[in-house]
Order: C-alpha cells, then sequence, then structure tokens
C-alpha cells in the first residue's frame, strides 16, 4: 500500500484532523473578524463576540460558565499554568505550602515542569505512586493528604492516560483534595470532547485541554479556573482573560474551538460511544491475536479510542516505518517525545520492562475512522510485525 492512497491515521492522540466547518470557521476569522478584541470599534467588538461565543460554547462541552475558561495556546501552557500560577499563588499566601504532587505516569507537561519547579527549588514534589496501568493511588493519596494537607500546593494527576488511554477515578481524587481543602488540577487533554464532560458536577479546581485532540485548530486550549479559585498570570503585559493570561487572543483558532465544541456535543449526545468501543476492542483483538502481542492497560478502564500494543522482540522505530511506508501512522507514545529513540518513561514508570516498552507502539483512533480503515490497517499491521519478526530471526541465525 502506497502511502499516498488512503492512508490510514491512527496516531489521533497525537492530533486530529480538524473539521471542514472548523477550517472554515478560522478562515473566516482570518477574513472577516480580524480586528483586536480589546478594541472598542466596530471589527474589535466583532473579534470579541466571536470569543464570547466560543467561550459559551466551549463551557456548555465541558459543563461550567464561560467566565471560568481562560484561552490559551494548547494544553501544555494550560498545565503550566495550573502548576506554576497555583504554586506561586499559594507561596505568597503561605510559604509553607510549597508541595507539589503528582505521578511519573503524566505527560511531560505536567511532568517535565514539576521536574523543573523542583530543581529551581521553588517546590518540593512528591510522586504519588499508582497501578501498573497508570492509574494513581487513592489509598496513596488520602495518607499523604491526611498527613501533609498544609503543605500542598496542587494536586495534579491526569484524567485519561495519553499513552495507554487508561482513566483514573478524577472524581474520587478530586473529592479526596476537596475534603482536605487542597487544589486539585486535571489535565484533561485526552479526556476533553472524547467523553461526558461537567466540571460543575465535579470537585475539580482547575483543568486543562486543547481543541486540537477533538478536531479542532492546533495553537488552542482552555484552562477551567473555578470561580472563587485565584492563581497568579505567567503570562502578563494586558489585562485579557479578567487579568490572568495576558495577550491578544488568537480569535480565528478560538472561533474553531468553538465550532469543534458544538460538533464533540452533538458527537456526544449521539449512541456513537459504544460502537466506537467495539471497534476499537475488535481491532486490538485481532492484531494481538494474530501476532501473539498484549495490549498495555487493556484490564482497565481505558478512553474508547486508544490501544497500545507491546510488540515482543521488536522496535517500535522499525515497526511505525515499515507502517508508514505502507500508510498506516501511528505513534511510539507522546508526539511531543516521539523523535527520541529512548522507551517511553511513562510506561517504564508502569512498571514495563525495557525490551517491551521499546516495542511499544500506540494506536489511537478519532471519531471518524471507519471500521474499514481498522480492519485494513490490522492487516497491514500484521503483516508488517510478521514480516520483522522473520528478518529479525533471520538475522540473530
Amino acid at each position: 500500500m502506497s502511502h499516498s492512497v488512503n492512508p490510514i491515521n491512527l496516531d489521533n492522540n497525537a492530533t486530529t484532523r480538524p473539521l471542514p466547518e472548523v477550517a472554515d470557521a478560522v478562515a473566516r476569522a482570518l477574513r472577516e473578524e480580524w480586528g483586536n478584541p480589546s478594541s472598542v470599534h466596530r471589527v474589535g467588538i466583532a473579534a470579541r463576540r466571536i470569543v464570547e461565543l466560543a467561550r459559551e460554547s466551549i463551557a456548555m462541552l465541558v459543563g461550567c460558565q464561560p467566565r471560568e475558561l481562560i484561552f490559551t495556546s494548547g494544553g501544555t501552557e494550560g498545565a503550566n499554568l495550573a502548576l506554576r500560577g497555583s504554586l506561586a499563588q499559594a507561596l505568597a499566601a503561605d510559604d509553607r505550602r510549597r508541595v507539589l504532587v503528582t505521578t511519573r505516569f503524566e505527560h511531560s507537561a505536567v511532568r517535565e515542569t514539576a521536574e523543573s519547579l523542583e530543581r529551581a527549588g521553588l517546590a518540593e514534589v512528591v510522586w504519588l505512586e499508582g497501578s501498573d496501568c497508570g492509574v494513581p493511588s487513592v489509598a496513596a493519596l488520602a495518607a499523604l493528604l491526611a498527613s501533609r494537607a498544609s503543605e500542598i500546593a496542587l494536586v495534579s494527576l491526569m484524567w485519561a492516560n495519553n499513552e495507554n488511554g487508561v482513566v483514573s477515578p478524577v472524581a474520587e481524587l478530586g473529592a479526596l483534595c476537596r475534603a482536605h481543602g487542597v487544589r486539585f488540577h486535571t489535565d484533561a487533554t485526552q479526556w476533553v470532547g472524547k467523553m461526558p464532560t461537567d466540571f460543575a458536577s465535579m470537585q475539580i479546581d482547575l483543568a486543562s485541554f486543547a481543541a486540537h485532540k477533538f478536531h479542532g485548530p492546533k495553537g488552542t486550549g482552555a484552562l477551567y479556573l473555578r470561580r472563587g479559585v485565584h492563581l497568579s498570570p505567567e503570562q502578563t503585559g494586558g489585562p485579557q482573560e479578567r487579568d490572568r493570561r495576558g495577550g491578544t487572543e488568537n480569535v480565528p483558532g478560538i472561533a474553531g474551538f468553538g465550532v469543534a465544541a458544538e460538533f464533540a456535543r452533538a458527537f456526544l449526545g449521539s449512541r456513537e460511544l459504544d460502537r466506537l468501543i467495539a471497534r476499537r476492542d475488535a481491532f486490538e483483538r485481532t492484531v494481538c491475536d494474530a501476532t501473539q502481542s498484549t495490549a498495555h492497560g487493556a484490564s482497565a478502564p481505558r478512553l474508547w479510542n486508544t490501544s497500545n500494543i507491546a510488540f515482543e522482540r521488536l522496535e517500535a522505530e522499525a515497526i511505525l516505518l515499515l507502517l508508514s511506508e505502507r500508510g498506516v501512522y501511528a505513534s511510539a507514545g507522546a508526539a511531543c517525545s516521539s523523535g527520541s529513540l529512548d522507551p517511553s518513561p511513562v510506561l517504564l514508570a508502569m512498571g514495563v520492562s525495557p525490551e517491551r516498552a521499546h516495542g511499544s507502539v500506540r494506536f489511537s483512533l478519532s471519531r471518524e475512522t471507519s471500521t474499514l480503515e481498522l480492519d485494513r490497517a490490522a492487516g497491514v499491521i500484521i503483516d508488517a510485525i510478521h514480516k520483522l519478526r522473520r528478518s529479525s530471526s533471520a538475522a540473530i541465525a
């Protein structure tokens, strides 16, 4: 199969294809709503209206008030603002409150930010233990909160893991933090737009997410900041976003974000989720059975769209190159680190051996992925794995 003929994208946790309606909204904003939304003349007011209408659409998607959303450049900035802004605000009020609690299972936007804050002497990071699927331990968090709640500035635990799709009990984790008076942030980047979300009904203080994970444009995201929760801005230089994130808003990106949110709401209101889960499970079963492989986190609750399979005795890089030549696109983990030849630090933190982690490939669907595409992809993957194993055996012989 030539990569130029009907390629199959199974790397949707990295990014999704923008909907045509999203692209149209972005183009229209560039052409027509080009004013600065802080200006008080006609084109500025038109741009402001676009921003606020999008904010309302996104608020309806995630179940919050529009004023509780801060527009950012994406999930990474949102996570950084949540961590750095919360820590700075906590330290300003009480210099003993400098503990940041997270896990080694997090996306690098949280994990590396925590490490950076600790290296700079700005925080003490407590790495919470968890299961071999990457689920944070509720019991360990409860014990930590019972002993050190007065020192903790923030607990940051992801909702759905970007590498294996495993879902954490965010409602329970958030309730624990609220009961101890500790601020709770969740990286909801892989969750929002794929699963029903209602921040107002949960004890979450902050949540970061990005438009391009559910068919919106890149370069725009949001941070949910529960009403009454304050944080120190990290980006200064203007009064935008209620003085919480300076800089002229990305009006075209926000316009597309709003449209993506509307389509995501329609999708979540349909009966597609059960069909998509069955579709992913059938694909995973076919590939694993034919290649004698196993999927990471298969025993735990997972997002409907993610399957991370360990192909024993093979290197993910060789698998990905061969699949790409044959028109199937996948990844070895987070796109932010996929250029690295090292095994995924997230899989290693889950206790996966370096050998298995080296041969692990993530396949992630979007709501546009069809059964026919998955059937074709499964055949390509199985043939590729068998070819690589034959080559490996011949090389050893």
